[in-house]
């Protein structure tokens, strides 16, 4: 009997979330940060892409003259991308893989969906991601209830991300983090900078009553004390940005081992000795 799949976050929670973020429309400026880092990866590449797909909803208009052409498909509640086989030369995620239970998955998917030597980039929160708030809620919780319950989501490390990638199939990969820490008012701002981005709780496991007076005003004097300055609270976000290619022999393959034609040692200017 093959093994159920561990469900971490709620597919219908999370689309809910996106769904009041496009009503709050409030300023995305991760999103706008994430666009411009990856246009800035794609610069780098020149080639010209004919066929792009844009996993999530409509592509910004800065990507657009990315590929001539636009596709727009997204995961469903089964985790199935609605997208064909080896159609695209570009495939784009700009955090639509946040709240993917099934990443290796979702990945292979993508990788499958490219033409040979396509080109897959994405970008995903990291490991120190709202680590502040994360912090804060453990403390307030284990003071005032005895325990904790998840409220932020176990983002990813960017050493494993390049693993992950490899795991799916993509040739090449490649894996860098971008660091932005930002300063707000109080925790009520961060709350809605969270809202306006459709990144709040969408955990199967997230506990569903409102938060407790004491708990809350414990949680605000940690943060304040720990994680603030001058009045503000700290709060830092890592974008990690995912570059793939599909397999194609065109590509630059790694030398067999055992191929070398020099030492190392003769490289480095010193003495080889035998062990």
């Amino acid at each position: 009997m093959a093994a159920e799949r561990s469900t971490l976050f709620d597919f219908r929670t999370a689309r809910t979330v996106r769904m009041r973020a496009r009503r709050i429309a409030g300023d995305r400026f991760l999103d706008q940060a994430a666009i411009e880092g990856l246009s800035d990866r794609l610069a780098a590449v020149t080639r010209r892409f004919e066929h792009g797909l844009w996993i999530g909803e409509t592509p910004p208009p800065a990507m657009e003259p990315l590929a001539q052409h636009w596709s727009v498909a997204d995961f469903d509640e089964g985790e199935i991308l609605g997208a064909g086989e080896a159609q695209f030369d570009l495939a784009i995620s700009l955090y639509s893989l946040q709240w993917i239970n099934d990443l290796p998955g979702a990945l292979i998917q993508i990788r499958r969906a490219l033409k040979p030597d396509g080109l897959f980039l994405a970008t995903l929160f990291g490991g120190a991601t709202l680590g502040e708030l994360r912090e804060s809620f453990a403390f307030a919780e284990s003071e005032t209830l005895g325990g904790i319950s998840p409220h932020i989501a176990p983002f990813a490390d960017v050493r494993d991300i390049g693993a992950l990638l490899q795991r799916g199939g993509f040739a090449l990969p490649v894996a860098d983090v971008d660091r932005l820490r930002v300063r707000y008012s109080n925790l009520a701002s961060l709350v809605r900078d969270l809202r306006a981005h459709g990144q709040s709780n969408a955990l199967a496991a997230r506990r569903k009553l409102f938060l407790g007076r004491r708990t809350l005003e414990t949680l605000i004097a940690y943060y304040c004390a720990h994680h603030g300055s001058d009045g503000k609270l700290d709060a830092t976000f890592e974008t990690l940005y995912l570059t793939g290619w599909a397999p194609h022999q065109s590509q630059q393959q790694p030398l067999k081992p055992g191929s070398a034609k020099s030492r190392l040692s003769d490289a480095l200017g010193t003495a080889e000795r035998k062990l």
